[in-house]
């Protein structure tokens, strides 16, 4: 039986900020996996990591933040140490980011046309044609009608006239659109969403979700899918990783983590969450705050709100344990056995891991 390679593979990602207070561990020992074509979610609260996960990708990390374990395998080439030309020729064009604010992205000064076009500019790329280089009037044109192209594909009306136009010039919705078109316009392999509808209303969300899923259906495009809302990962994901304190708590098929949770926190998660239908039942927020990620409690980060933990969650790490076929949990409730009070944790973790 032949082996696919996922399109994009993280192994052990780890990413430290140091501050004067200690180091701020933003991702910790992070795997994720994300096939051709697929579309991954990553949920969870403000703070846990979520799109520095994205910007390691890119590797696009503040300094004096750092990588400081893992790789990250893109068409089987590992991203973590590569030359800054080498990255320069994936990044924006096999690899391209929807950032979270349209109007800091854009750039004021220049129409919004010709921040597209600069893209296919930089990376010497017209999809579909094989002219030369260097640079000569066939090939602006050319590059003019490629961003055209992606401006209609986005559904950005008048394209024509609205390549000269400002980014204040464009509404939110439309901002957000010329942003897509910037990131698809040289048909990327894997596109990377950061919050791409938190500052949109509902209507345009709805919008700009199904405009990416026609994206991922007509092209083919890997979507990872940065959100703090479970609703929008489950109406556009197929898979979804919950984030909690810098590692994922549990991750499986959309509908298994939706319907039904193997982790506390996605439980919580899903119980905030306001239902219309439900009339009668009441929102249940999640009690104590966020943990500082400078000063972890030991164990499971999430114990101290968990309503099911128990003294041993405490003692270390748990790890992601297979809680089905494609289903994974960090969360002691899966194992088939009763931990004994005088058991060691070591012996515990092996027997998890049997």
């Amino acid at each position: 039986m032949e082996i696919i390679q996922p399109l994009l593979e993280i192994n052990g990602l780890s990413v430290t900020y140091p501050t004067k207070r200690g180091k701020v561990q933003a991702i910790n020992n992070l795997t994720l996996k994300v096939p051709a074509g697929g579309r991954l979610g990553i949920v969870g609260e403000s703070g846990c990591g979520k799109s520095t996960v994205l910007l390691s990708i890119l590797q696009l990390i503040n300094r004096p933040g750092r990588i400081t374990s893992g790789e990250i395998k893109f068409d089987g080439k590992n991203m973590v140490g590569i030359s800054p030309k080498e990255l320069r020729n994936i990044r924006g064009r096999d690899i391209t980011m929807i950032f979270q604010d349209p109007q800091t992205t854009l750039n004021p000064v220049f129409p919004v046309g010709e921040q597209i076009r600069e893209s296919l500019r930089l990376h010497q790329l017209i999809p579909g044609t094989t002219l030369p280089w260097p640079f000569d009037i066939a090939r602006k044109r050319l590059e003019k009608e490629r961003v055209l192209q992606a401006m209609q594909e986005v559904g950005i009306p008048s394209a024509s006239d609205r390549y000269s136009a400002y980014p204040h010039q464009f509404s939110g919705g439309m901002q957000q659109r010329a942003l897509i078109a910037l990131a698809l316009v040289c048909e990327p392999k894997l596109l990377l969403a950061d919050e791409p509808t938190t500052a949109l209303d509902v209507t345009i969300q709805a919008q700009i979700l199904n405009l990416m899923l026609k994206i991922n259906h007509d092209h083919h495009t890997a979507i990872m899918l940065v959100t703090h809302d479970l609703g929008v990962a489950a109406e556009f994901c197929d898979t979804i990783s919950v984030m909690y304190a810098g590692r994922v708590v549990e991750q499986g098929p959309v509908d298994i983590v939706v319907t039904d949770p193997q982790h506390p926190y996605t439980s919580g998660l899903l119980s905030c969450r306001p239902s219309i239908g439900n009339k009668g039942n009441k929102i249940q927020p999640i009690p104590g705050n966020v943990p500082d990620i400078i000063n972890l409690p030991p164990g499971c980060a999430f114990a101290p709100r968990c309503p099911i933990a128990q003294p041993i969650c405490s003692q270390a790490t748990i790890p992601l344990l297979q809680t089905g076929e494609n289903t994974f949990s960090r969360c002691l409730k899966h194992v088939n056995f009763k931990p004994d009070p005088t058991w060691s944790w070591e012996h515990i973790i092996r027997i998890c891991n049997e």
